[in-house]
């Protein structure tokens, strides 16, 4: 099976959110009195084991965002939405890039603090350095804070962010498939964007990049995993 489709045997649907996970077998509750959770889930009980939604549940698509109370079956994949297809997430991640970079590179251009004459005029690649290096402190601090903020807000309220919704992608956590909380929001951000913007540009996309493709069996990159959270497809 691969990884990223839903188990055999579960009936097409256009909205993989309303796809129902496996039910458990009747007959008495899972190991450890997890309400019923079937043996080998990773999920176990998510709920903490009564299979009811979380207080004060944040799901913007409604209820429980994989679908079901519990998830049951030792398939990892079972009641999840399919994972989300690599280019979409690039695409997606360029896309809010693009939509913190624009509006910074104007107002540096407005404010003067962009030297175009620094490094021969290299344009794009000029205004790059100085902002995400630290050459002009102030300006990559406002980008630091950018980023992460927009990254963090986006997240933490819809699941998405621009660039996600475009793509028709959405964060999820791992264990429950609830919209990511503040913390979560904040600390997936700061790792993903903090030695990007201050340290190794190319380094750290790149290893962002390779933890991706390499990571089994939910294709989690370094931040997915500091905050337990994966990329899934969203119907909106």
């Amino acid at each position: 099976m691969s990884n990223d489709q839903p188990p055999p045997g579960e009936p097409p649907e256009d909205d993989p959110f309303l796809k129902k996970p496996r039910q458990p077998p009747s007959g008495g509750p899972g190991p450890e009195g997890s309400g019923g959770s079937a043996p080998g889930s990773p999920y176990g009980a998510p709920y903490g084991g009564s299979g009811g939604p979380p207080p004060g549940n944040g799901n913007a698509f409604g209820g429980n965002a994989y679908g079901g109370n519990a998830y049951g079956g030792a398939d990892p994949f079972a009641g999840m939405p399919p994972l989300a297809p690599f280019g979409k997430r690039f695409t997606a991640r360029v896309a809010d890039a693009l939509i913190i970079f624009v509006p910074l590179a104007i107002l540096s251009l407005i404010a003067g603090s962009w030297d175009s004459s620094a490094n021969g005029g290299g344009g794009w690649i000029d205004f790059t350095d100085q902002v995400n290096t630290g050459t002009q402190w102030l300006w990559s601090l406002i980008s630091v804070v950018a980023y992460v903020g927009y990254d963090t807000l986006m997240t933490r309220k819809y699941g998405q962010t621009v660039g996600k919704r475009w793509m028709r992608l959405r964060v999820a956590m791992l264990n429950n498939g609830a919209i990511p909380d503040t913390g979560a929001s904040l600390l997936r951000a700061v790792v993903l964007w903090v030695p990007a913007l201050v340290c190794c540009t190319v380094l750290w996309w790149i290893i962002i990049i390779v933890s991706i493709l390499v990571s089994r069996p939910y294709k989690q990159g370094l931040h997915d995993k500091s905050a337990r959270t994966v990329v899934v497809s969203a119907a909106q």
